[in-house]
């Protein structure tokens, strides 16, 4: 067959192309969970996450049509990111106190692999669209994504660490996608058929609301004394 070679270019390019352009959320994800460890733990972090988390999904592609069925997962993980997104920011404004324990790091991991893994499921759908259901071509597409959302990830940490600004930005885009997750469950589009306008305001409102959070916080800890 001729045109097997060209149809197995263009897929293999079409599932790196998907990767690329869905993994920013995930990249953010990995630059927050690793930003308070030591550098040679941040670089470890976020390649063990990005493995960890591309060898779950290649095992949840492999049933990626029943996804589409299934109802609180995204629900779910939106609630998590959301979570997430507080946590981050709750701890920019304490003192480190524990960074770089291996406690630590085995926690940024396990954040990673599951805001990654609920976060993916779109990605999961479109890789396993095209591939076909060649599984050799869904391993090989995920596979060549590490690099760049590992790349991208300490690229986002070298600009919080220099712009603690970038933190909140940050903390709101992963509020902003937590929002969009639990609207967009399967359980929560069949009862409450949220439109697109309410689902727009309701994205804004929770990356709102996690951002004064955090600035409130941020200047509780700044006026609270020495030692309390």
């Amino acid at each position: 067959m001729p045109s097997a070679a060209p149809r197995l270019l263009v897929d293999s390019l079409s599932i790196v192309l998907i990767d690329l352009l869905l993994a920013g959320d995930n990249a953010l994800v990995i630059a927050l969970a690793v930003r308070d460890l030591p550098a040679r733990q941040r670089r470890i972090g976020s390649a063990l996450g990005a493995a960890a988390a591309v060898v779950l999904r290649v095992i949840i592609t492999i049933a990626a049509a029943q996804l589409l069925n299934v109802e609180f997962v995204k629900l779910a993980g939106g609630a998590f990111v959301i979570w997430i997104a507080v946590k981050v920011l709750a701890d920019a404004s304490s003192e480190p106190a524990q960074a770089g324990t291996p406690g630590h790091l085995l926690k940024a991991v396990w954040f990673i692999v599951v805001a990654d893994i609920t976060m993916s499921t779109d990605n999961v759908l479109a890789v396993a669209g095209a591939a076909r259901g060649n599984m050799a071509l869904i391993v090989f597409g995920l596979a060549v994504s590490i690099p760049f959302v590992v790349l991208s990830s300490n690229l986002l940490v070298a600009l919080m660490n220099r712009y603690p600004a970038v933190v909140y930005v940050g903390a709101g885009i992963l509020g902003k996608v937590g929002a969009e997750m639990v609207l967009t469950d399967p359980v929560v589009e069949r009862l409450a058929h949220p439109s697109n306008e309410f689902l727009y305001s309701a994205e804004a409102v929770t990356a709102a609301a996690i951002l004064i959070i955090g600035l409130l916080r941020n200047r509780s800890a700044r006026g609270a004394p020495d030692g309390a």
